[in-house]
């Protein structure tokens, strides 16, 4: 056999056209990245369930205790771009690599510190690593998967943050009952260390190249920028970005204090019990395809404003007594938002012409700006005017983002984003 001459390499790895379903390494690349979302996103919202136990133990305010879910939101909101950057001239894996690493370092350690605003700080280093994999797991997907299957690669990894999320908030708010939180916090964590530990083993060898990459893209750096100014500048996207911010802030703001009204009377529910109306999350997972589906034959802003309509619902459902309406409400407001984000987040790509990358990008930072500040300052409510004031301004929130996206988004995006 001829020795692999330098020509030849680049020959090879320029007609690399991705692993294969069925291959060995297609297998490992689908585990490997299923994995990496498990790891993040449990440890992400891992003190979502317990956020009553951290205000009753360190004897502070509800929207103190959330900000250990909207520091690490943050973190990340604020670094993907800053990953993305790196990954140009580190490459894609390696620097998922070092995030998740990262991340989950992190994680072992800060339930630990006793010192609360340090813990803050460590949370949002972590929600920063963590940005890392949200941020380019899909860009790998697009490296090392072949056309024909990236589709359901995507799909698995997507699972990969449904099912990472879940299991982060049941397995937390079963081991607080039982231990601490500090506990629970550090049980998922190294629930994400032995993820993490599958996704290195596991991921195969990258066919990224940083360097010929990143000298390919400079002379378009420049554009890059001016296309993020553009679209800062449509107020089409606006409206879309302003709507991830604002949908995500209440959907979030409810799940992080429901807590608080469930454990006092009438319910008095345990932090187990509490737990497992996490499940409800599942409905996101039918919702969000349904809706693609419907918005198909509906038409896309139809189905939004609806999608929006049936969130505003569910919130107000939540203000009634009996415990099996509240549930339907966070069930109906859980479904809707899943179906709305979904629809959101694709409609800004496709409305971005060739700045689908910065639109996606601008989006996902929008979403979790929302979920850090509004989830945060939504707590500030909860002392003064009760779960009746935080839920009235969360629907008050979704019907200004309905208003917004009737005034300002095309009747024919369902055309557009097809």
């Amino acid at each position: 056999m001829p020795p692999v001459t330098e020509a030849r390499r680049k020959t090879l790895t320029y007609t690399f056209e991705g692993y294969r379903g069925g291959s060995r390494e297609y297998r490992r690349l689908l585990t490997a990245l299923f994995a990496a979302g498990v790891a993040t996103f449990a440890q992400l919202y891992s003190p979502q369930p317990l956020i009553p136990q951290i205000a009753r133990d360190l004897a502070i305010s509800a929207d103190r205790a959330a900000l250990t879910i909207s520091c690490s939101t943050a973190g990340l909101a604020l670094c993907t771009l800053l990953w993305a950057a790196l990954a140009d001239r580190w490459g894609r894996v390696r620097t998922m690599t070092l995030a998740l690493c990262g991340a989950t370092l992190l994680g072992l350690i800060t339930p630990w510190i006793q010192l609360y605003p340090l813990l803050l700080v460590l949370r949002t280093f972590e929600g920063a690593f963590l940005g890392g994999v949200a941020g380019l797991a899909v860009a790998v997907i697009v490296t090392e998967a072949h056309i024909s299957v990236r589709a359901a690669a995507a799909g698995l990894y997507i699972s990969g943050t449904s099912v990472g999320g879940l299991i982060g908030r049941l397995l937390s708010g079963a081991l607080t009952e039982l231990l601490s939180w500090r506990v629970a916090m550090f049980s998922v964590s190294f629930t994400g260390f032995m993820a993490a530990l599958i996704f290195i083993v596991l991921m195969p060898a990258s066919h990224d190249r940083p360097c010929q990459r990143a000298a390919a893209s400079a002379p378009y750096a420049d554009s890059s920028w001016a296309k993020v100014g553009a679209l800062l500048r449509n107020r089409q996207e606006v409206t879309l970005f302003t709507a991830g911010f604002a949908l995500m802030g209440a959907f979030v703001s409810i799940y992080n204090y429901i807590g608080f009204k469930l454990q006092a009377a009438p319910y008095h529910l345990s932090p187990f019990l509490l737990s497992f109306i996490f499940l409800i999350y599942l409905l996101g997972t039918v919702s969000s395809g349904f809706g693609g589906k419907l918005a198909q034959r509906g038409g896309l802003k139809r189905v939004f404003l609806a999608a929006c309509l049936l969130m505003a619902g569910g919130i107000l459902l939540t203000l009634a007594r009996p415990l099996p309406l509240v549930i339907a409400g966070l069930a109906l407001l859980t479904a809707a938002f899943f179906a709305a984000h979904a629809l959101a987040s694709g409609w800004a790509g496709a409305l971005a012409g060739p700045a689908k990358s910065q639109a996606t990008a601008l989006y996902n930072s929008f979403y979790y700006g929302g979920s850090a500040l509004i989830g945060w300052g939504a707590g500030l409510l909860l002392p003064h005017a009760g779960w009746e004031g935080l839920a009235l301004s969360c629907t008050a929130l979704v019907f200004f983002c309905c208003l917004l996206s009737a005034l300002y988004l095309p009747s024919q995006g369902a055309d557009t984003a097809g």
